[in-house]
């Protein structure tokens, strides 16, 4: 993995459970603003979904974007993890 694709791991590694980021949100705090689908593809890239939440971010327009388990399966982790939270709270 590149030093940017590390970064944007890290970064999304930090969005709290049960929110959601923008691929433009992750991009501006990597440092590339316009780096939207380089975003995307590090994400793919991503080796451990479960402990690394790539599954949070999504398009600027609110809607899920793509997973490589399929965005059926995208929407449904981010609702659990929205009902776990409100459960905890």
């Amino acid at each position: 993995m590149t030093v940017f694709e590390k970064k944007v791991l890290r970064i999304i590694s930090k969005i709290p459970l049960g929110e959601v980021r923008s691929y433009k949100w992750v991009a501006q705090k990597a440092g590339k603003p316009n780096a939207y689908r380089a975003v995307a593809n590090a994400l793919s890239k991503n080796k451990y979904p479960l402990f690394i939440p790539c599954h949070r971010v999504i398009y600027s327009s609110g809607e899920i974007g793509g997973y490589f388990l399929g965005k059926p399966l995208k929407e449904k982790l981010i609702k659990l993890e929205q009902k776990i939270k409100s459960m905890i709270k």
